[in-house]
């Protein structure tokens, strides 16, 4: 079959478009035809690499995909070849202490599809049974993909881990990228009071604004932080979604009203930074981080996405032996919403 592969970590050049063999269904698993396959950040991460990381190379990197089963394992019930599905993108091992909770995502074995074992990026991907969710004739295969990962980690982020409460004001740090876009998306839906985004552009600004966003700022016009906290009569806001990291972590904090809560789930411009501590105690703050999301956020985030009261972002398809191009836009950051391949 045909697949993007990694042979070693590194730059997104070490990515090539080639042969791999067609997975086979083990106990438990079925085989998806993937029809749609979504690129996030963490893609980036895995072709870098770090210490912790182990692979087996060749790697079929991609933690989101659509598609239709084209084989059924021993122990599978209730799925039959030809149904048509989304994948929840994280495996756990259903019995740990986490699991048997339902908090699989904290899960002692926990790994994501296209991170640690084989994922999207190709033609048929051999995936866990439990992980099915039908997929509605009416949602197209693109949609599921590009909702996936995104949604249910914003959903997670928000909802269950930060608390987001109805009348409360959020402010989401990045207008483009797909968790971004999803959690106005989320913060709207759970009645947040108003919506401030921070983005690098007019376009991604007013694309922010269509999706739910009430307030705007360029962050290359104005200090967002401090325009954030005049805009809020220097109170704050209650809730901040910062996934950037080191550059923009002091701002958030300083962004946040007494007793707020800074969510991340990444770190996109480095992991490792300072922060005045005094920001912490003395406006009594949380930061509350978190890893993707349970099955049953999965389950609820892509009910709202099949009933179209949460919609994701695609900015472009690419067929699949395009990849490398669009891994390398990703890269660049040029993107609003998600990018979706087509094997």
């Amino acid at each position: 079959m045909k697949a993007l592969l990694l042979d070693e970590h590194g730059d997104v050049d070490n990515v090539y478009f080639g042969e791999a063999p067609v997975p086979k269904a083990g106990p438990g698993e079925v085989v998806v035809q993937v029809k749609a396959a979504a690129l996030n950040g963490l893609d980036l991460w895995v072709i870098e690499g770090w210490p912790a990381l182990r692979v087996q190379f060749p790697h079929i990197i991609g933690s989101d995909g659509a598609g239709i089963v084209a084989d059924v394992g021993e122990e599978v019930e209730d799925v039959s070849a030809g149904d048509r599905v989304a994948v929840n993108p994280t495996v756990s091992c259903g019995e740990c202490d986490y699991c048997r909770t339902g908090q699989e995502n904290r899960c002692q074995r926990f790994v994501v599809l296209g991170e640690q074992i084989a994922g999207f990026f190709a033609e048929y991907v051999a995936v866990p049974a439990a992980n099915l969710l039908p997929l509605p004739q009416a949602v197209s295969f693109e949609t599921a993909a590009a909702a996936s990962l995104v949604f249910v980690t914003a959903w997670h982020s928000l909802i269950e881990a930060g608390g987001l409460r109805a009348g409360e004001d959020v402010l989401i740090v990045g207008a483009g990228g797909g968790v971004n876009t999803a959690a106005i998306q989320i913060a709207r839906l759970a009645g947040a009071r108003l919506i401030y985004v921070v983005g690098s552009s007019d376009e991604k600004l007013e694309r922010a604004r269509s999706l739910g966003a009430d307030v705007l700022i360029n962050r290359h016009e104005e200090n967002w932080s401090k325009a954030v906290y005049l805009r809020t009569n220097k109170k704050g806001v209650d809730v901040v979604v910062d996934n950037v990291g080191a550059a923009t972590f002091h701002d958030s904090l300083r962004a946040l009203r007494k007793g707020g809560r800074l969510l991340t789930v990444g770190n996109s411009s480095g992991p490792q930074f300072q922060f005045d501590n005094r920001f912490m105690f003395g406006k009594h703050l949380s930061i509350v981080g978190s890893t993707m999301g349970t099955r049953r956020d999965f389950e609820r985030v892509m009910g709202l996405v099949f009933s179209d009261r949460l919609q994701p972002v695609i900015d472009t398809v690419y067929p699949l032996r395009q990849g490398v191009k669009a891994l390398r836009r990703l890269r660049d950051g040029d993107v609003m919403g998600k990018l979706v391949l087509s094997p």
